[in-house]
Parts: C-alpha cells; sequence; structure tokens
C-alpha cells in the first residue's frame, strides 16, 4: 500500500504536525508570519543588493543608520539594506537613486483610493503601460511608485492637464520606501524605457 508522502511547511521545510488540518501549510503560526512578512515585503533584488540605502524622517529628510542627516548625492552617507533595515532611526527606509545604473521611480501622488484600493484612471494607464514591474504604496497611502529600468539623468516633475503630476526620477533623488508591494506586483524591475520616452516630454 502506498504511504501518503508528509507533508511539509512551506516557510522552513520542516515537516508539519501530525494533527495538522489539512489544509495547513505552515508549521505554527511564527512561520505564517514570517512568510506573510517575506511575501508582503519582497523587494527586488536590484535593489536590496544596492548599497544605497537611508533612513527617513518623518518629514521625509533622509539620514544616516545613525539618526544623522543623510544626502542624495553624498554615497558616505547611504548603507546596504541590512544595516538600513536593522536602524530604528527616523520612521522608515528609503533608497537613492544614481547614475551608477538604469534604475528609476516614477512616483504618482494622489492616485489610489486608500479605503477602496481603486486606482485612478490616469493612473491605471501609466501602470498598465509600465509592466510587469515592482510598484508599492507610497508613505502617504494614496500614492504608487513605480520601479524599473530606463535612462533618466534629468528628474522631471510633469503636471498633466487635470491638475494631477507625475514625477520621473533616476539620479540624485532618494525616495521613501515602504514596502507594501500594490497588489500582485511582482519582485523585478521591468525595462520602461518607452514609457519613460512617452511621459517625458
Amino acid at each position: 500500500m502506498p504511504t501518503t508522502p508528509a507533508r511539509t511547511c512551506e516557510h522552513c521545510s520542516s515537516p508539519l504536525p501530525l494533527m495538522a488540518r489539512q489544509h495547513a501549510r505552515y508549521c505554527d503560526t511564527r512561520c505564517r508570519s514570517k512568510a506573510f512578512r517575506a511575501k508582503k515585503n519582497a523587494l527586488p533584488v536590484e535593489l536590496t543588493t544596492c548599497d544605497r540605502w537611508v533612513r527617513r524622517a518623518a518629514d521625509k529628510r533622509p539620514l544616516t543608520v545613525a539618526g544623522m542627516a543623510a544626502s542624495s548625492t553624498d554615497p558616505r552617507t547611504w548603507s546596504t539594506h541590512k544595516s538600513a533595515t536593522a536602524s530604528t532611526a527616523g520612521a522608515g527606509l528609503g533608497f537613492v537613486l544614481s547614475d551608477e545604473d538604469d534604475i528609476v521611480c516614477i512616483d504618482l501622488d494622489h492616485c489610489l483610493n486608500p479605503l477602496t484600493g481603486r486606482l485612478a484612471p490616469w493612473a491605471a494607464a501609466i501602470l498598465r503601460d509600465a509592466g510587469t514591474t515592482y510598484v508599492e504604496v507610497s508613505p502617504s497611502g494614496d500614492g504608487l511608485h513605480i520601479w524599473g529600468r530606463a535612462t533618466v539623468r534629468q528628474g522631471r516633475r510633469i503636471r498633466r492637464p487635470d491638475g494631477t503630476a507625475v514625477e520621473i526620477y533616476g539620479t540624485g533623488r532618494y525616495i521613501a520606501m515602504t514596502g507594501r508591494r500594490h497588489g500582485n506586483a511582482p519582485s523585478i524591475l521591468a525595462d520602461m524605457t518607452s514609457l519613460v520616452s512617452r511621459l517625458l516630454p
């Protein structure tokens, strides 16, 4: 008679308890919580392997991991993702954009209803054109940061006819990070060259 293979925890791969429910996926509540956090906060490796992380104050000023003033143009004030995450300075994390690579961020303000999750049509169109790329909710809760790759040497704030604004940055700026992925955004950076070309006048 064939034996049923032992079920294992999706997070730590340990065998599930014998009395675990049929639909159980984790060995205990700790593993379930860790798996949920890892899934929710999975940043692209292109970002986490760059030593361009800072902390940020509640008023969005960049800070070093020691809580001193940081600068988006001074590498001496930046840190690794691990160090920045371990620091308790300020209110959260920030990532510095640099001309060392082609990582860019498109910042959409006031486009997301934080209660319903509904996206404004103009922002939904930009998000669709960005392709399969990492997107997270901004610290305000009503904006989006769309991350990808393109060549942007001069950051721009583009005022749209309807009064909304789109900001595109690729160097000399830091972006406040939340780790709150929008929808099912993947942990990868897409090539957004064509989108950036269309958005920039």
